[in-house]
């Protein structure tokens, strides 16, 4: 059965004090920003999301993580701008991705139901058509 999951978003406001910062030292003039999310991504969620940033138009470096309750981005100081945008539509994006995967979760799920019940009167059903030719068979058979 698949599962109802959860909405994932940039942390608002946060203390850009508590950002880390720091030099990635495999990628010459680029930095490494921890950017706080809401709350901690599922596997789902995380699934969604990369297969959302990864199918974007814009041709970053695409060096984005999730790691634990956080997104991890390795950029130049002059794109940064640019990728905070663009992290904010990947996330938009993934959350109305998010939002049709839990309807379908929904739909499966009342279906499951109905099908249940449904199963559940023939069940009914043929035990009291069952009951009924038992009354007949002691009435009207022979002896």
């Amino acid at each position: 059965m698949k599962e109802i999951v959860k909405k994932v978003r940039l942390l608002e406001p946060f203390d850009v004090d508590k950002i880390t910062i720091r030099r990635d030292r495999y990628f010459p003039n680029a930095y490494i920003i921890d950017l706080p999310l809401n709350s901690m991504p599922d596997h789902i969620w995380q699934d969604v999301f990369e297969r959302s940033w990864k199918s974007s138009r814009h041709l970053w470096d695409r060096k984005l993580f999730v790691i634990g309750d956080r997104l991890r981005l390795v950029t130049t100081a002059n794109e940064f701008g640019d990728k905070l945008d663009w992290i904010e539509q990947v996330i938009v994006e993934t959350n109305k991705n998010i939002d049709e995967h839990n309807r379908l979760v929904q739909l499966e799920e009342e279906t499951r139901i109905r099908e249940g019940k449904q199963r559940q009167e023939l069940w009914e059903e043929k035990a009291r058509i069952e009951r009924m030719k038992e009354t007949l068979r002691r009435r009207f058979a022979p002896i």
